[in-house]
Formats: C-alpha cells, structure tokens, sequence
C-alpha cells in the first residue's frame, strides 16, 4: 500500500523528484505517448482496414484476413524492434514497425468479419436497386458492420497504447516508457505511477472508441440490439412474476 501510495504523490507532482533535477513532466510524456501511440494505430488502419473489408466484400481471402493475421499477431514485439534496427536502425520509426505489426491482425481480421457476415438478403437487395459494388460496401456493409470493425480497432489501440512503453529500449525519448524503464532514476513509485498512468490512458482511449463507435452505429442497429435485450429479459421476469 506504501508504494501505491507513493505512486499517486508521483504523478500528484507530474513526475517531479524532490531535490532532484528537473525531469521532463508526466502530462509531456503522457502526450509523447499519445502521440506515438496515434501514428501506429494510423498507419495500421491505413493498411489493414480497406484490405479487411475489400476481402470481406468480395468474400474471399479469409486466410489472408485471419490465419495470416493471428501469425503476424505472435511476433514478439520486441523480436520485431531487433529485426527493425538493421531496416530502420534505433528511433521512432523501428517503434512503430513494432505497434503497427501488433495492430494489424485485429484490425483487418474484425474488418473481414464484420463484412463477410452482413446479411446476404440485405446485399441482394441493395444490389436489386442498382448499387454498385463500392456503393453497397459504403453504404450497407460497412454501416452494419460498425461494431464488430470497432471492436477491432478497439483491441488495436489497447494493444498499441499498452505497449508504447518499448520506445526507450530504442533510444527514443519522450514516452511514459523513459520513466518505467528508468527505476534507477525514477525509483520503484515512478514507475509504478507511469504504469498507472499507462493504464488510465488505454482506460481512457478504450472510453473515447467506444464514444465514436456509438455515435456511428446506425440507429437501426441500436434498436434492434434494445429489443433482442428486451425479450432476453421477459421470460425472466415472467418467471419471477410466478
């Protein structure tokens, strides 16, 4: 409990050491993060997610969308950062080889699945009223296929935000990292206050995603998910009203 306690006194100070230098603050590195955090998960999304639901609209390349991606998922993140350093050498860019080889997998696997399960009667007929094949996929499959395509670049993010922390072993500063791998300097409470902080911001991100994925979800779908749950419920309470 002592050292929980210490942690909070550590980030109530943003990172300071009493009678220490002064150290770059835990809201800067927050953002550092954040930051790093953000371009991974961008440049994942800007590879994993047309090809995910172009291979679910077509239906096909369900080995690409999902053997390939669980096998690129059990790189170790840190066997990648090695491999990088010869491509990319020490820096920012061998740490987000690293995150985008992390995000991809969930990214383009929930994309190909949200579109290859969407009703096939409702694609037949939108393809009945003339839509063509681009139209469909941007106006029917991705719309319906909203929460299982954001359940994937939600598990993304947490992967991402969790592991930003690898950029000190590069020789990169300025993420929350520098102070978790830094004990010498920072002491058992920084970097127990860092890992919380780590943890408050993949809490935080996790919250905002889910913000926006029900904020895009068709309202259709809202209601059809209110009155599956509404007669889930009604045997129950007609059981107990026996």
């Amino acid at each position: 409990m002592h050292n929980f306690t210490e942690a909070f006194k550590f980030i109530g100070r943003n990172g300071q050491i009493p009678g220490g230098p002064h150290v770059p603050t835990l809201v800067h590195l927050t953002l550092g993060t954040l930051k790093i955090a953000g371009i991974g998960v961008a440049v994942a999304l800007v590879i994993a997610l047309p090809v995910g639901l172009w291979l679910g609209h077509i239906h096909r390349g369900s080995f690409v969308a999902i053997n390939l991606g669980n096998i690129w998922r059990a790189l170790p993140s840190l066997a990648v950062l090695a491999i990088g350093v010869a491509f990319l050498g020490l820096g920012l860019g061998n740490v987000e080889l690293a995150l985008v080889v992390l995000a991809v997998p969930p990214v383009i696997t929930n994309a190909y699945v949200a579109i290859d399960e969407v009703d096939r009667d409702v694609v037949d007929a939108a393809r009945g009223m003339g839509m063509s094949g681009w139209e469909i996929l941007r106006k029917v499959e991705v719309p319906l296929g909203i929460p299982l395509i954001f359940a994937g670049i939600r598990t993304a993010a947490l992967f991402v935000v969790s592991t930003t922390t690898i950029a000190a072993l590069t020789g990169y500063a300025g993420s929350l990292g520098d102070i978790i791998n830094n004990e010498s300097s920072y002491h058992l409470a920084g970097v127990l206050g860092a890992a919380i902080c780590i943890a408050a911001l993949a809490l935080l991100v996790e919250l905002v995603l889910a913000l926006v994925q029900q904020a895009l979800t068709p309202r259709g779908l809202k209601l059809a998910k209110a009155e599956d749950q509404s007669m889930a419920l009604t045997p129950l309470a007609a059981t107990d009203a026996v």
